[in-house]
């Protein structure tokens, strides 16, 4: 059966099946770390669905009930783990807004979902439909929460009115990226702490404020 390219590769993802047993939650999420777990060493192009249900203690009868093809999988992974990024609170401030979400995204990255995404990047080049998910899924819940935060922040009177309020959510995914997946040092064993993601979100927090036009600049701390 052709393996599915187009807009509506998400609904595919979390299609459920019209008949038979109801889903089980615990079976959902094992297929979905262990796929997490066989891209992270064998890529995308290793991973096989015999693999995944091998490795989550399952039939293949069992994935492909849930997923119809590989790329469905990997699709339907990705979209699960990205609503890890879920919606923020008004904290009533800019400063506040935008810890949270720095922390927010630094614990999604850290997790499974960035493991996802760094095995990802490399094959969304030559893959539209995972280039597109990863798009939709990761990194559109970002420019959408990143925008309430510049929109809460203008009608506060905190920073002037912005041309483009996604810019701010570039900002983020790709300081966040380059810490995590590219930067050497950021990968050392103290940088896995599990305060790492609140370290990094102090750090980028008042860089950030400045290149927003906060009227008031935090000092980090």
């Amino acid at each position: 059966m052709a393996e599915r390219t187009e807009s509506n590769d998400t609904a595919t993802a979390e299609r459920q099946p019209a008949r038979g047993r109801p889903r089980d939650a615990g079976r959902d999420r094992a297929l979905l770390e262990a796929t997490v777990q066989v891209l992270q060493e064998s890529g995308y192009g290793g991973l096989t669905t015999a693999a995944v249900a091998k490795r989550a203690g399952v039939s293949t009868a069992t994935l492909y009930r849930r997923w119809r093809s590989k790329e469905d999988l990997v699709v339907g992974t990705a979209v699960r783990w990205a609503a890890d990024l879920g919606p923020q609170p008004d904290t009533g401030s800019l400063e506040g807004d935008l810890a949270a979400l720095l922390r927010d995204k630094a614990d999604t990255l850290e997790g499974p979902g960035g493991r996802l995404l760094h095995v990802l990047i490399g094959e969304a080049a030559h893959n539209e439909a995972l280039a597109r998910v990863l798009d939709t899924a990761i990194v559109q819940p970002v420019r959408d929460r990143a925008a309430t935060v510049v929109r809460r922040a203008v009608a506060r009177g905190d920073i002037p009115p912005l041309d483009d309020a996604h810019v701010l959510a570039d900002l983020v995914v790709g300081s966040m990226v380059s810490r995590l997946f590219l930067t050497p040092d950021a990968r050392s064993p103290e940088s896995r702490a599990p305060s790492s993601g609140e370290a990094m979100a102090r750090e980028l927090l008042p860089f950030l404020l400045r290149a927003l036009g906060a009227s008031t600049a935090v000092d980090g701390g």
